[in-house]
């Protein structure tokens, strides 16, 4: 795939551009150079240690990648933002983000790469997953520059992700931050648990609504652990409606009440505002 970049900056390099501004690492480095991936408009190649003018356009061609997963155009993806570097989709309960094993193809991401090779791609991998009871936005990358640069900007905390919960009980105060490590629970082969030794996990909180002994929540993440919100609720004698692995009523349809309903960035390569809502 090959599509155009502006140099954001007066004096920015070749190199400083994809091992600083983009975190890219050695290996699709080397692979950009040996293959010519980066050239000016006209065609020529930039020396790489070379300041540029703000405002040079590059021409990039990504390397060539082929994501392993089987497609299967029977689950279609509800698309609500989409250029040549990311998806952003709506997954429903119920579904697994990704399969466990090459073999398997019954989840969100077999219905994406079938939609990805309508249009001729090859290559999509997912920057977060969602847990299976999980509904609400999910990103994925489009080729490897996307995926390297969106992990450093998850990493680095520039990607805003919310969540919507409806819990048990009334939650005090109106807005709050969770910030209790977790770890595995021993107990449990899938389930966290709050643990000294655990991982830092963070999440802030705003109360939207309290009502007939619950509390509806709006959720951001600062740190993207394994189920943290489901176990950060659930320390806090607030778990989830309906989830029942972390302590929460039962409902009849045995589904739980969490949702990713918010997606915001900075386009790496564009610069725009990415602001990305999905209600339930």
């Amino acid at each position: 795939m090959t599509w155009k970049y502006s140099i954001p900056e007066e004096g920015m390099t070749v190199i400083e551009l994809l091992k600083n501004e983009w975190g890219l690492g050695k290996k699709i480095v080397h692979e950009l150079r040996m293959a010519r991936g980066v050239l000016l408009e006209d065609g020529s190649e930039p020396r790489w240690q070379e300041p540029l003018a703000k405002g040079t356009v590059l021409v990039i061609t990504t390397p060539d990648a082929q994501s392993p997963y089987r497609p299967n155009a029977s689950i279609e993806p509800d698309i609500l933002f989409e250029d040549e570097h990311f998806i952003i989709a709506n997954k429903p309960k119920g579904l697994a983000t990704h399969p466990n094993d090459n073999h398997q193809d019954d989840t969100f991401v077999n219905g994406l790469i079938a939609y990805v090779q309508k249009s001729g791609g090859t290559y999509l991998e997912h920057i977060h997953r969602l847990d299976q009871g999980t509904s609400g936005l999910l990103l994925v990358a489009k080729h490897p520059i996307a995926k390297n640069v969106m992990d450093r900007m998850v990493e680095q905390k520039l990607v805003q992700r919310e969540y919507e919960a409806l819990v048990k009980g009334l939650v005090r105060g109106q807005s709050g931050t969770l910030d209790f490590p977790l770890g595995r629970d021993r107990h449990h082969a899938t389930r966290r648990r709050v643990s000294p030794n655990g991982q830092n996990a963070v999440t802030h909180y705003r109360v939207i609504e309290r009502a007939d002994g619950r509390s509806l929540l709006h959720l951001t993440l600062e740190t993207g652990r394994t189920h943290q919100i489901r176990a950060h609720l659930s320390h806090t004698k607030h778990p989830i409606i309906g989830d029942e692995l972390y302590g929460g009523p039962p409902t009849e349809n045995g589904e739980y009440f969490l949702h990713a309903f918010r997606i915001a960035f900075i386009h790496p390569f564009t610069g725009q505002q990415v602001d990305i809502e999905a209600k339930q």
